[in-house]
């Protein structure tokens, strides 16, 4: 049954307005990510990110949202996503580490992902990351005036799994503005029926979440944390997108930085 959106379009001075939150949003990832190495706490990281964000004139937007403790979702090998930061989780050499983060700034909300390498990595894992960082660049060059909203998930899907892998089902991208998640949701796959027009002065939150094996995942004993059901390694890459007259624009970028990953 197709569900009817209550889609809140930016006008082009509110976009505007969004960079700032998404600038914030973007240092902060690739800073974070720039000191992930084997050794370090996942807890240490997110006190990191917490203090970063203020430096920087922003709210962490995670912080108490829906009740989760932590500034960062700090989420290791087969966790897939909302992984609670702890001083108990280590790092290690060959581990990935999806990072997700964002900030509040004058009231509008940025947010952003990416998965990082501990160290070397597996052929494997990294293959896994280079292909699902593609399935997010896929899904935004989509997001465009005259598609659907059921094109980002099938450009997700296709490349994905051509590969072999799985697209998580359970978890998608979502709508962003002056809250976390607004409508509409945006599955990683193609849904006949979420044939919604894109329209210029959407805002969403791209995020791919590609599995190694099974699509199907499982929810971990916290409540918060979501591993894949199988037990291989997941990846997750995340950017915050506009469509504009002149197409679509990232939101979570700084002006020297593209990707937020190291130079």
């Amino acid at each position: 049954m197709k569900r009817k959106w209550n889609i809140i379009k930016k006008s082009p001075a509110e976009i505007e307005a969004m960079k700032e939150a998404g600038r914030v949003s973007a240092k902060v990832l690739r800073e974070v990510g720039s000191r992930i190495e084997p050794g370090i706490s996942t807890l240490e990281l997110d006190h990191m990110c917490e203090m970063l964000i203020r430096l920087e004139g922003g709210i962490p937007a995670f912080k108490g949202l829906y009740g989760f403790p932590g500034s960062i979702c700090a989420s290791v090998n087969d966790a897939i996503v909302h992984g609670i930061p702890s001083a108990d989780v280590i790092l290690q050499e060959g581990d990935i580490i999806s990072i997700d983060t964002g900030a509040t700034v004058d009231g509008w909300v940025g947010d952003n992902a990416w998965t990082f390498p501990v160290g070397a990595i597996s052929a494997e894992k990294q293959a896994l990351l280079d292909v699902t960082e593609e399935c997010m660049w896929a899904g935004l060059d989509a997001m465009r005036e005259g598609n659907r909203l059921n094109d980002i998930g099938k450009a997700v899907q296709g490349i994905a799994e051509a590969h072999g892998y799985g697209v998580v089902r359970e978890y998608v991208g979502h709508g962003i503005g002056r809250v976390m998640h607004e409508d509409p949701n945006v599955p990683n796959y193609y849904i006949k029926h979420e044939n919604t027009p894109l329209e210029v002065g959407m805002v969403f939150a791209i995020e791919p979440m590609i599995n190694l094996g099974t699509h199907k995942t499982r929810l971990g004993d916290d409540g918060w944390i979501v591993y894949t059901a199988d037990g291989l390694p997941s990846a997750h890459f995340e950017k915050m997108v506009a469509i504009t007259e002149n197409g679509p624009i990232i939101l979570t970028t700084e002006p020297d930085h593209k990707r937020p990953v190291n130079d």
